[in-house]
C-alpha cells in the first residue's frame, strides 16, 4: 500500500498511470518541506519495481531495499552524496557531474529491478549547467527509466526543465488526517499526536521525526521560553537577542526563519484565543498561558505584533540588512506594560 500520509489525489493520478500503463517519463513534485515529496517518490519507485501481485507492497525484498536507500536502481542525487571510504559530502548545489553520473546510469539496463528511479531531492539547487544536462537527458527519454524531482519552489527551476515534466502538487493536509495517521501508524499517545498534528501545519514529515525524536520538541519549548523572555525584558537585552539571531542568521537562515515562524505562532494563538476561538490554537499545550497573556493585550497590539513579524520574514528573505530588520523587531514587539513602541513604524529601507 502506498505509504506516504494524505495527498490522495496525487496517489489516485500514480495509481492510474500504473494501472494503465501510461506513466511519465519525468515527474515533478512540488511542496514545502516533508509534506511528502520524498515518501511519495520512494512509494512509486516501489510500486514500479514491487514483486507483489498488488503493488507497493512494502514488504518484498525490493520494497524494503527501496524504503531503506539501497536498491541498486533507484537512486536519489541531491545536496548530500556519499563519498570515499563512506564518508558524506555536503555541496551547497547540485553540479553537472552528479547529473552526468546520473545520466550513464540511466543509460543501462535495471540490475536486478524493473525500472530505474532517479530521485532529484532539491532540485531547485540544480545549477545551471546540471539543469542544462538534466534538460537534454529529459528531451531523449529511455525505456524504463523515470525521473522525479522534488522542489519546494518550481520558479527556482528552468522553465524548460518544468515543462518537460509532470507537475504534481502536494498541499498541506488537514490536521485531522496527519494525527490519525500518527495515531493509528506510529501509536503517538492521543495529546501528543493532537500537538503534533497543529505544529507540522500539514506536513506530517514534521510530525513524524518528531515522535521519533524528542529533542525537537524539547528544541521548541526552548525557543517558546526564550520568547515569553523576551517579550517580558527591556529593550538592551532585546537587542541583545537580535544581534544573536543575526549572526546565526549568517550561518543558517533557516534556523531563524524557524524562530520567528514559532513567533508568529505564538502570536497567532494569541489572536485566536482573544477572539474566543481557542478550538484552532497551535500550540494547544499552551492554552492556559495564552489564556492568561492575552488578558494583557489590545487586539490591536497582537495583530501589530503579527504584522512586525510578518514583515520581518519578507524583509530577511529580500536580502535586508538582518540586524537592522530584527532589532526593528524587538522594538515593535509589546512590551511587558502593553505598550507598542513608536520606532515600530519604522522601516527597512534595502536595495
Amino acid at each position: 500500500m502506498w505509504q506516504v500520509v494524505g495527498q490522495s489525489k496525487a496517489v489516485s493520478l500514480l495509481q492510474r498511470g500504473l494501472e494503465q500503463g501510461t506513466l511519465a517519463h519525468a515527474y515533478l513534485f512540488i511542496g514545502p518541506p516533508h509534506v511528502g515529496k520524498m515518501a511519495l517518490a520512494l512509494n512509486l519507485a516501489q510500486a514500479l519495481n514491487c514483486e507483489a501481485a498488488e503493488p507497493p507492497c512494502g514488504a518484498c525484498d525490493s520494497c524494503q531495499k527501496i524504503a531503506s536507500t539501497k536498491h541498486a536502481d533507484v537512486q536519489v542525487v541531491g545536496l548530500t552524496s556519499n563519498g570515499n571510504a563512506g564518508e558524506t559530502k555536503s555541496r551547497t548545489e547540485i553540479g553537472i557531474d552528479q547529473i552526468r553520473e546520473m545520466q550513464h546510469s540511466s543509460s543501462l539496463p535495471p540490475f536486478g529491478g524493473k525500472y530505474k528511479v532517479f530521485i532529484i531531492d532539491g532540485a531547485e539547487f540544480l545549477s545551471i549547467e546540471a539543469a542544462n544536462c538534466l534538460l537534454k537527458t529529459l528531451e531523449e527519454p529511455v525505456g524504463k527509466v523515470i525521473f522525479i524531482l522534488l522542489t519546494i519552489n518550481e520558479k527556482l527551476l528552468p522553465a524548460t526543465v518544468v515543462s518537460r515534466c509532470q507537475r504534481l502538487e502536494l498541499p498541506p493536509i488537514a490536521a485531522s488526517e496527519v494525527e490519525s495517521a500518527l495515531n493509528s501508524r506510529w501509536g503517538t499517545e492521543a495529546g501528543k499526536a493532537k500537538l503534533l498534528a497543529r505544529l507540522c501545519h500539514g506536513c506530517p514529515g514534521w510530525a513524524i521525526l518528531a515522535t521519533l525524536d524528542e529533542s525537537l520538541l524539547q528544541q521548541r519549548t526552548e525557543r517558546l521560553n526564550r520568547l515569553l523572555e523576551i517579550i517580558n525584558t527591556d529593550y538592551e537585552e532585546r537587542f541583545t537577542y537580535a544581534a544573536e539571531l543575526a549572526t546565526q542568521f549568517s550561518h543558517s537562515r533557516g534556523v531563524v526563519g524557524g524562530v520567528l515562524d514559532l513567533w508568529l505562532d505564538w502570536w497567532r494563538d494569541l489572536l485566536l484565543v482573544k477572539v474566543s476561538c481557542s478550538d484552532a490554537v497551535t500550540n494547544v499545550d499552551q492554552l492556559a498561558t495564552l489564556n492568561e497573556m492575552a488578558r494583557g493585550y489590545r487586539l490591536s497590539q497582537i495583530k501589530a505584533a503579527i504584522n512586525s513579524l510578518q514583515s520581518a520574514r519578507e524583509q530577511l528573505q529580500q536580502n535586508a540588512n538582518p540586524r537592522l530588520v530584527l532589532e526593528v523587531l524587538m522594538l515593535s514587539i509589546p512590551s511587558k506594560e502593553g505598550r507598542i513602541n513608536p520606532t515600530a513604524q519604522f522601516s527597512v529601507k534595502y536595495g
